[in-house]
């Protein structure tokens, strides 16, 4: 109990700064509203419960030995951050933005559809840039053995992996809250251009310092 708590303390650091998950969520949140963002942070915690459960079960450790198999996640996730990134800066640069009102006259059936595009679209965008995202797997392959040791069962990795995703999880559906609040200001044509801008580069930074790793 007392690695564990050690554990959760180290988490939840970690969870709080901000990488590309935050970016993404915070991208979507912006885009089309709580509810993207919140099926963004699933898609990222879904991730890294898929990822703690391969550290646990040792397939982690395959995938990282097996060099041009973490090579291709590793530019996968390089690509898909600066395509992010791309879309961001481009949408700043652009500067058109559908009202927060817009929409109204969509029947039932044509809303539905776009609120499942929206959720669809949110939780890939999620999962996508932390399953290849190789910094997740490595961090759980490295940090989980310091809290453990090197004889820890199954079970226990996976409590300990999954708890960091739950938290991961509340800490961005926060997020989006918050940011949905106050999207009333955040939705400003010249505030909301300059987030674009901010979030695109960020993203951009994220996919740069990602291809420069070894």
């Amino acid at each position: 109990m007392a690695s564990y708590g050690s554990f959760l303390v180290f988490a939840v650091v970690l969870v709080l700064v901000p990488g590309p998950d935050f970016a993404v969520v915070t991208k979507n949140t912006l885009a089309s509203g709580r509810w993207r963002g919140a099926w963004s942070a699933g898609g990222v915690a879904g991730s890294n419960a898929v990822q703690g459960a391969a550290a646990a079960t040792g397939l982690g450790t395959v995938i990282v030995r097996v060099e041009p198999l973490f090579e291709a996640i590793k530019w996968a996730g390089v690509a898909y951050l600066a395509f992010l990134g791309v879309q961001a800066v481009r949408s700043a640069i652009k500067g058109e933005y559908a009202s927060l009102g817009g929409g109204g006259g969509d029947d039932d059936a044509t809303a539905d559809r776009r609120a499942a595009g929206a959720a669809l679209g949110g939780w890939r965008q999620g999962f996508l840039s932390n399953i290849t995202n190789p910094k997740v797997l490595v961090f759980y392959l490295a940090v989980l053995p310091q809290f453990l040791g090197g004889g820890a069962s199954t079970p226990v990795l996976l409590v300990f992996a999954l708890s960091h995703a739950l938290l991961s999880l509340l800490y961005l559906l926060t997020l989006a809250t918050f940011l949905h609040r106050a999207r009333r200001v955040l939705t400003r044509r010249r505030v909301r251009r300059g987030l674009d801008a901010a979030t695109g580069t960020a993203l951009l930074g994220f996919s740069a310092r990602l291809a420069a790793e070894h």
